[in-house]
């Protein structure tokens, strides 16, 4: 029998597949679906920092432009601030309780941030809840024109969030730092349990008809796993931390290129929407085939096999610029 058994966040799933936060993970019954069709664990939809705020600021605007309300019930400003962000929260605490009831793999909460603002008090709430660890979406927007260290942001986020709950914290970031690896390494050493490589970006596209700016294409491409598997690669045996692999995640081949580079678990959506939760188990199928033909019987055998520490020719993974590919072709 194959020990598909995988070690994430210090946390033990049955397999390394992982549903990553999305509205899939958004309800219970979507949740035990998932887990019936062999998820190993679930990272819940995020609650968002800014649509929390957001949503309170909204109704304090709606209040302050009613001069009948807010001449007349001085407390009605307070009210809102705090029972708005109040209602949004409540509803993502009943999901965790809920979830926890009802299923048996772990339940991975996330908050999609931009700040170490109020937010943070947050997190020990979701603690409370029985979450089983906590993923943080740290989406900082690369277009910012403003100049930021995106790194010490990061680092602040972490170290509010690590002060405030003992579960395990994971972090989710995107890939337009200009120092990867660098920022990756210092990241694994703040103390969180586990990095996630990468935040699948907004993709914009532009309608050659109207001439007008639309949105792209919603779900990942499956060749998008490749910057993943890069760094997971090059830095897998050099991180204090767990890696999961995120975005182009669609075939039982993506998978095991992932494990190969020595990520712990991947994370899939995007296949999920196209094919549906079945493919959980096929993917899962697929795996076991391949271990069985290469004569693997768990994922501890060939974890990290591929990583830059053990293959012959780690420029492979290192070389940045295409045309060194082809310095040799005459």
């Amino acid at each position: 029998m194959m020990d598909l058994t995988s070690k994430y966040l210090g946390l033990n799933l049955k397999n390394p597949i992982v549903i990553g936060s999305c509205s899939l993970t958004s309800n219970v019954s979507e949740i035990k679906k998932l887990e019936k069709h062999g998820a190993g664990a679930v990272v819940l939809k995020s609650i968002f920092e800014e649509e929390i705020l957001m949503d309170a600021e909204n109704q304090l605007q709606e209040a302050k432009e009613n001069s009948f309300i807010y001449d007349k019930y001085s407390e009605t400003l307070d009210y809102i601030d705090i029972h708005v962000k109040e209602a949004n929260l409540n509803a993502y605490i009943q999901l965790i309780k809920g979830a926890k009831k009802e299923v048996l793999i772990p339940v991975i909460a996330s908050i999609n941030c931009v700040s170490s603002a109020e937010w943070t008090s947050f997190a020990k709430r979701i603690e409370e809840a029985g979450a089983d660890a906590l993923e943080l979406n740290i989406s900082l927007n690369p277009t910012d024109m403003e100049i930021r260290d995106f790194e010490t942001t990061i680092k602040e986020i972490i170290q509010k969030v690590l002060k405030t709950v003992n579960i395990p914290v994971a972090v989710k970031i995107n890939n337009s730092f200009t120092h990867m690896a660098r920022t990756i390494l210092d990241l694994s050493e703040t103390g969180i349990a586990g990095l996630v490589l990468f935040n699948r970006a907004y993709t914009p596209d532009i309608d050659i008809n109207t001439m007008e700016a639309v949105q792209g294409r919603s779900f990942s491409s499956p060749e998008n796993f490749v910057e993943s598997m890069r760094w997971i690669a090059l830095l897998s045996d050099q991180v204090n931390c767990s890696m999961a692999a995120s975005s182009g995640i669609h075939t039982s081949e993506a998978i095991i290129k992932q494990i190969l580079a020595g990520a712990d678990v991947v994370q899939l959506v995007s296949v999920l929407y196209e094919k549906g939760a079945e493919q959980i188990n096929i993917l899962l199928n697929e795996l076991e085939k391949w271990m069985t033909e290469k004569g693997f019987s768990s994922l501890k055998q060939f974890k990290g096999k591929a990583s830059s520490k053990n293959v012959g020719n780690p420029a492979v993974f290192e070389r940045i610029q295409f045309m060194k590919h082809y310095a040799g072709i005459n």
